[in-house]
Formats: C-alpha cells, sequence, structure tokens
C-alpha cells in the first residue's frame, strides 16, 4: 500500500559534492527519479561509467552502523547473483556511501524494468524471490551491529496509534467527526491487540531467526516477463522471524490498491495470495506455526503501516488518513473472517 505524496528533493548545491567522491568520468544527464519513499530523494545518472541511480537515506535509516550493516547483506547477495543494483564504491575505493551535511548518500547500478502490473504470476515471482532471498542470506553471521524489530506486538505501533486521533482532529476537515475517529481508532487498537495475541499463541516466535528484508512490497521490486529483475532498498534489513517478510509480502501482493483508499474493496486477491505463499514454500517450507500465525500477522502488518504516516502528516500519501483508516478496518476485517482459509494455503 504506497503512494506518490509530496517527496523530498536534492538540494541544488548537493548533488555536485556528493558525486565529487565518486568516479564518474563525463556526465551527460542527471534525472530525479520518483520511486521508493518520499524521504528518500533519488536521481538518475547517465555517465562515462553508465546508468546508475543516487539515493540519500531517510534520516531515519541512516545511521553508519545501519548503513553497514544493509550494504554488507546487499554485497553478499549480489555476489550470489541474486536480482539486487550492485553498489558503486567511492573513488578511493575503501567507503559505500557518503556522508555530508548529516546526510548519507549512496550509489548503485541503475536496472531498467515494470513495476507490478497485479498478475498472478507476478506475485508468485515475488514470493520466490523472498525466499531466494531468505536462502541467500541463510550463510551470513548474525554478528556486531544488527538490528532488530519488526510490526508485531510493537509498543510503537500502539502508542502511534493512540496518536492518531489528535493528529487528525487537528485539522478542519474533521470536524465534527471526532467520535467516529475515537471509535475508529479504538476499534483498530482492539484489532491489532487481538491479532498479536492470535500470533503469540502459535509460538512461532520460538522458531529460528534470521535476516530479513522487512520492506517487502511492489514498490521495492522491478519485472521483466514476468521474473523479478531487481530488488530494491535493503535499508530496513534486520534480524527476525522469516515469516514476518512472507507475512507483509502476502499481504502486499494480494491488495486490490487502485484509486482512492475509499473504493478498494474489502477483500484480498485470493489468487495472487496463495500464488506468492505457494511460490515461496517450493524454496523454503513453512512450519505449522508459520502458517496458522501468517493472517493474523497480516493483520498487523496492514494496521502498522499506516500508523507512522498518519501521525506525522496525516494521510498516507496523497490519500487521507481518515479514509485509509476505514479501509484498514474493512480488510483487517475481512482477513479475520477468512483466518482458516488463508492459513491453510
Amino acid at each position: 500500500m504506497k503512494a506518490n505524496d509530496e517527496r523530498i528533493r536534492f538540494e541544488a548545491t548537493e548533488l555536485p559534492v556528493v558525486l565529487s567522491h565518486y568516479d564518474l568520468g563525463v556526465i551527460e544527464s542527471i534525472t530525479e527519479v520518483a520511486r521508493g519513499s518520499s524521504k528518500s530523494p533519488k536521481v538518475g545518472i547517465v555517465c562515462d561509467r553508465g546508468k546508475l541511480l543516487l539515493k540519500r537515506r531517510a534520516s531515519a535509516r541512516a545511521h553508519p552502523d545501519r548503513v553497514r550493516f544493509a550494504q554488507r547483506v546487499q554485497n553478499a547477495v549480489v555476489a550470489g547473483g541474486y536480482p539486487a543494483p550492485r553498489i558503486i564504491a567511492t573513488r578511493d575505493g575503501r567507503r559505500g556511501f557518503v556522508e555530508h551535511g548529516g546526510q548519507v548518500y549512496e550509489l548503485y547500478e541503475f536496472i531498467a524494468g515494470q513495476t507490478f502490473q497485479q498478475t498472478p504470476g507476478e506475485a508468485a515471482a515475488a514470493g520466490d524471490a523472498l525466499a531466494r532471498f531468505h536462502q541467500a542470506v541463510d550463510v551470513l553471521p548474525l554478528e556486531g551491529f544488527t538490528p532488530r524489530g519488526d510490526f508485531h506486538d510493537a509498543a510503537a505501533i500502539r502508542t502511534g496509534l493512540c496518536a492518531i486521533g489528535p493528529t487528525l482532529s487537528a485539522h478542519d476537515s474533521y470536524s465534527g467527526d471526532e467520535a467516529e475517529l475515537a471509535a475508529l481508532i479504538q476499534g483498530l487498537l482492539g484489532t491489532y491487540d487481538a491479532a498479536a495475541d492470535a500470533a503469540n499463541a502459535t509460538a512461532y516466535r520460538d522458531g529460528p531467526q534470521g535476516i530479513i528484508h522487512a520492506d517487502w512490497h511492489p514498490g521495492n521490486l522491478l519485472f521483466r516477463g514476468g521474473k523479478v529483475v531487481a530488488v530494491f532498498d535493503f535499508d530496513a534489513v534486520r534480524r527476525s522471524q522469516r515469516i514476518i517478510d512472507v507475512a507483509n509480502g502476502a499481504l502486499q501482493f494480494s491488495m486490490i490498491a487502485r484509486g482512492d483508499p475509499a473504493t478498494w474493496p474489502e477483500h484480498l486477491d485470493e489468487t495472487r495470495f496463495e500464488a506468492f505463499v505457494s511460490a515461496y514454500e517450493r524454496v523454503q517450507r513453512l512450519g505449522d506455526d508459520d502458517r496458522q500465525a501468517l493472517p493474523h500477522l497480516m493483520i498487523e502488518a496492514l494496521i502498522a503501516e499506516c500508523v507512522q504516516p498518519i501521525t506525522e502528516t496525516g494521510s498516507v500519501g496523497r490519500w487521507s488518513g481518515y479514509r485509509v483508516l476505514h479501509m484498514v478496518r474493512r480488510n483487517t476485517a475481512w482477513i479475520n473472517a477468512n483466518l482458516g482459509r488463508l492459513a491453510d494455503v
């Protein structure tokens, strides 16, 4: 569930300084790329070195230790032939990122492809690619600085939900709807708590942990001929249970998201859901606890995704936070009504 919104852009004085750290030769063109997080500006560069993509990391994920960990993961999977962009080293060959003005910048090779067209075949390709990512990182040691945490049973999600009321109530457009808004938020808080309790009851967290992508959604994958040709945005990689990735991916690749969230159907696309999960399981089998936890974690993921943007801006991209919350309530109710079918795919 992603949308384009008011994007942060590079300052005119930023790019010359940052690009001076790389050996690029003659630069033919620099073009803004409106893809991915609006908090992480990007430009495409055509130069003697080829086609590249420069990204400024969102501040929340720009701590140097986090960047080094993410790059270690990305470099490892690329070295093993996984379809992810190669990180371009700085001119001295010693670093994979540039620090300037309190910001962190990364330069990648550019990979061309198409965005997700909401087909079952592409959903299956996304499930397969996630399983192969988990397979590729199995050999990486979990040592040194390793980010942890996820959307499951998280105090930050509950705190954020409680903060949504004051955020939206401050907008004149919600005048008169305060009581309904409060009931909506309380309902979602209860839904989140119930889903977290149900997932915990499966004991899925007793299973082994590993590295997860933690942001597996259509905006971070490119396709060509129905196959995944590029996986992007390793900024959130961390240590957790793999089913966290599977649950978020199964949700994101089965959402029927077109236009205003108020018009989205309450149900998921079950064909795409089954295609995603089945393709994942052809490579990496899910345990019984994982299967039972899956739909509950999907509920948590959907609620968690809207919390931060709505508390910060009152919206999710160009979409009204109030309308998004109503959509979330409809979709989580449908998942709750179909727990058995979703767990038995």
